[in-house]
């Protein structure tokens, strides 16, 4: 089985709404689940088949998250390594102290408590990786399908956040809600027309 190790990944660095999310996936290094890979190479439909088995064959695993507000403190990058380093302290601790390695997707690492080697493509090269892109984009897909239930004039659920022009075109005609954040560009240079009309 070889060594237990966690991966880590973050999903939602380019939204101008929403929380950024990060998944902790702890797996055997030598564990396989077909089909696991970078979460946006899978359809919606098969990420949501695929998180189902990962819940179910993963060691463990946890959710962890930066919230709109501490996007626009510390910025998205800072965000993110904080949502991972999160989704590490959320495993339960039994699980936490046996485990021997962190493997997190990308060129930088957060703060963990464990050794940890940060790689880039992550996602598609280590399963755990992988699958924590899965959790992560499930989570944070669920979490904007329930913001367009409260907002429902900005198409969340279609683009989830993302600045696609259909949200673009929304944020001119109703302006921007409680979810966007205000430190992205778009969002900024509304919020200042707004301030000069």
């Amino acid at each position: 089985m070889g060594r237990l190790i966690v991966g880590l990944d973050e999903v939602g660095r380019g939204p101008l709404a929403g929380s950024v999310v990060a998944a902790a996936v702890v797996m055997y290094e030598s564990q396989q689940i077909v089909g696991v890979r970078d979460s946006k190479k899978l359809s919606a439909k098969n990420r949501v088949l695929l998180c189902s088995e990962i819940r179910t064959t993963a060691i463990g695993f946890a959710i962890g998250e930066a919230d709109i507000e501490e996007i626009d403190r510390i910025n998205i990058l800072h965000a993110s390594m904080l949502a991972m380093e999160r989704a590490l302290a959320a495993l339960p601790q039994d699980l936490l102290i046996r485990l021997e390695h962190a493997f997190v997707d990308g060129n930088r690492l957060p703060n963990l408590s464990i050794p940890a080697t940060a790689v880039v493509g992550g996602d598609d090269s280590i399963q755990s990786i992988g699958a924590a892109s899965i959790l992560a984009k499930v989570h944070r897909d669920d979490q904007m399908c329930k913001a367009a239930v409260e907002y429902p004039q900005y198409g969340f659920e279609r683009h989830m956040g993302y600045p696609t022009a259909q949200h673009l075109d929304a944020l001119k005609q109703h302006g921007i809600c409680p979810l966007h954040r205000r430190s992205f560009a778009p969002i900024r240079k509304l919020l200042q027309v707004a301030a000069v009309a």
